[in-house]
């Protein structure tokens, strides 16, 4: 049995506190802890823990094995330094920071007191995902010409106006920082490593720093030639969630609004996964996805020593610095290589 914490009880955190109390047999939470009194206080009674308004005391306890992060997400390097600082294992939402000198401390911190760093990229556990990742690993598609991913989700200025954090360059980054991530992070797991790339962002309508509207063309060491779209001025809701890769052997698209529904499965050669292909959609109760449950699972193998980590801190690095180079190039109007020059 391993006692978790938790920081930050805002709108990430319920994925978290859920997935954390269906595991009653192997994590118990102990402590929450948000600056704003009643979500703290919410948060402990509704999940039997002690709740917190510093993260300092809270962190003063020798009873924690692993911390969950999911304060906004420029904060996250600090909170997990100081949580590693104490020999404590860190679970880190999404995006880890969001900048690679954050990353890097973050990354240091840990290493240093020989603890793990845990980056949730749920989306790579859900079933659809998994299935495409087994068909691109075995060779399927053949020659991978293209692929694609559109984000197309609404986000209304009412959102941003939920806490100051949103939108800036300083705690939140844009829509590729945040909403984006995980698309990105899955276009780098699925095709490698990515050489260069080109983009353009806009504000162009939402009052925030940051973009909310892009587009980026990505080069990939393979040669595939990758593009995502994104905003989050759709309407009226949230639209679609894809990843579309067209090979010469094969053509897939997963899509909904959040990767969970094969929309497209054609190979040349038959495989005992495409009997899969029905009962591997599945009907999100928020674009989280399904996949936090299946990664605290994996969390719970690596701190047995039992499994590696899914995404690891330098895993969750690489979708980080790909997001940073996007930001250079709609930035400078240049295409940007990769790995970024520090």
């Amino acid at each position: 049995m391993k006692n978790i914490a938790l920081i930050g009880c805002g709108r990430i955190s319920k994925n978290h506190l859920e997935s954390i109390s269906q595991l009653a047999d192997d994590l118990k939470l102990i402590a929450v802890c948000d600056i704003v009194p009643e979500r703290a206080r919410e948060a402990g009674e509704k999940y039997n823990a002690d709740w917190y308004t510093d993260y300092d005391e809270m962190l003063k306890r020798d009873d924690i094995d692993v911390i969950s992060v999911c304060t906004p997400s420029g904060l996250h390097p600090e909170h997990g330094i100081k949580a590693a600082r104490k020999g404590i294992n860190v679970i880190s939402e999404k995006p880890m920071a969001i900048s690679l000198a954050g990353a890097d401390a973050l990354i240091k911190a840990c290493d240093d007191s020989k603890v793990q760093l845990f980056v949730v990229k749920q989306n790579r556990l859900n079933t659809t995902s998994q299935l495409l990742k087994r068909a691109v690993d075995r060779g399927r598609f053949g020659k991978i010409y293209l692929a694609q991913s559109n984000v197309f989700w609404q986000r209304p200025q009412s959102y941003y106006a939920q806490a100051k954090w949103r939108g800036t360059w300083e705690f939140d980054g844009g829509s590729f920082m945040n909403q984006a991530s995980h698309y990105i992070d899955a276009l780098l797991w699925l095709l490698g490593p990515a050489d260069h790339v080109m983009a353009e962002t806009a504000t162009m309508e939402r009052k925030i720093e940051t973009e909310d509207t892009g587009s980026a063309i990505i080069k990939f060491r393979s040669g595939v030639i990758g593009t995502i779209n994104v905003t989050m001025l759709t309407y009226p809701k949230n639209f679609e969630g894809s990843i579309t890769i067209l090979g010469e052997k094969g053509t897939a698209k997963l899509g909904g609004v959040a990767i969970n529904k094969i929309e497209k499965w054609e190979f040349e050669d038959y495989d005992d996964d495409d009997r899969l292909i029905e009962e591997a959609n599945y009907t999100p109760p928020n674009i989280y996805g399904l996949g936090h449950l299946p990664y605290y699972k994996n969390v719970i193998e690596v701190l047995n020593g039992n499994e590696e980590a899914n995404t690891d801190g330098r895993s969750g690095r690489k979708s980080l610095e790909l997001i940073i180079a996007i930001y250079k190039s709609a930035q400078s109007g240049q295409k940007v290589a990769l790995p970024l020059k520090l």
